[in-house]
């Protein structure tokens, strides 16, 4: 039987060391969950203690979905009394519904969180529109949910955020003094190309984001297609708050920045190529450590607080709009803005 709470018992803790909420009469302690919470705990902490039913349905904080409860069942510890209300009959109902909504030959769910992912993602049979459903409904585990079932090839795919200013920030660094040293060389023309190299970033982060990773509309209905959709981009989707698994493993960056490797010393006298290759370098250290701290911290409110509302709003509103991360410049450009007011209309 379920633990019973009195009300009383459930304001108390509402503090950073011991915060519950109540939704629909459930209990839940998400004291461990707020550091992760993708709007940053003080949104949780304003309302520990309290019933948030009716908060996770506003639009003025966000509509939640129906991901949000499927993560607070990892934190379910009782209920304040025995009604079960309507409103939580129908969710009930509706995210049944939702589990049948499969591919041929499977009625179960999407993915078992407890079993190595790729090799799940590689023997299914999920139909397209139905995995774009499943892998842009956000999940949260208080594990790292394996890639491969062998650990050596599992470790491949993990990185710790600090691993890529240690690797690449000393490769730029070498790439920048190389073009000052070069025979061609000035500080003017290295900092025009590292200017050159860091602009050149932003329109390489919005493209690579927009029309790799987020190939959705053409992606093809094909087993192998959704594989490598998931594998490159759709995971992140999937688990946000992977710790793990959001910054890119310096394999797969040298494996994707092969042309900006070579490109400019096709197109630039080398001391320029070289500061430009360097900015480039610098630019994306930025922006996989922006991206880290945008999912993973309490953001600066002047400008980052900004920022990370709007990349939240990728992840949890339109997944198809809102692919600048360092900056809302290019989806200004090429219409692709998510609007989080009216102010920005």
């Amino acid at each position: 039987m379920a633990t019973i709470y009195k009300r009383e018992e459930v304001k108390k803790h509402c503090t950073r060391s011991s915060c519950w909420v109540v939704v629909q009469n459930k209990v839940y302690n998400v004291t461990s969950f707020l550091q992760d919470h993708p709007g940053g705990s003080e949104f949780i902490l304003q309302f520990a203690g309290d019933d948030i039913t009716a908060i996770l349905k506003d639009s003025t904080y966000h509509a939640h979905s129906i991901a949000t409860y499927e993560i607070l069942e990892e934190y379910y510890i009782g209920e304040v009394d025995q009604i079960i209300t309507h409103q939580e009959n129908q969710f009930d109902s509706n995210k049944e519904q939702t589990s049948n909504k499969m591919g041929t030959g499977r009625d179960q769910a999407f993915l078992d969180l407890q079993r190595p992912l790729l090799y799940q993602m590689w023997n299914s049979n999920f139909t397209k529109d139905y995995y774009l459903e499943q892998v842009h409904r956000p999940r949260y585990t208080t594990h790292t949910v394996p890639f491969f079932e062998n650990p050596y090839l599992d470790l491949l795919t993990k990185t710790h955020w600090y691993f890529i200013p240690l690797i690449w920030f000393p490769v730029s660094f070498f790439l920048a003094w190389k073009s000052f040293n070069s025979t061609d060389g000035s500080l003017h023309r290295t900092s025009q190309g590292f200017m050159a190299g860091a602009f050149f970033w932003t329109l390489f982060e919005y493209t690579l984001h927009r029309f790799l990773f987020h190939l959705d509309d053409l992606l093809p209905d094909t087993p192998t297609a959704l594989f490598w959709h998931f594998t490159l981009h759709g995971m992140h989707h999937y688990m946000p708050m992977d710790r793990l698994r959001l910054v890119m493993p310096p394999l797969i960056t040298a494996i994707l920045g092969i042309p900006v490797f070579i490109i400019p010393h096709i197109l630039f006298y080398p001391a320029f190529a070289h500061a430009f290759i360097a900015g480039t370098l610098s630019a994306y250290v930025c922006y996989d450590l922006i991206h880290y701290y945008l999912h993973h911290a309490k953001v600066f409110k002047f400008y980052f607080g900004e920022l990370k509302r709007y990349h939240i709003a990728h992840h949890y509103k339109n997944y198809s709009l809102g692919f600048g991360v360092t900056s809302k410049f290019w989806d200004y450009m090429f219409g692709t803005l998510i609007y989080l007011d009216n102010k920005e209309k």
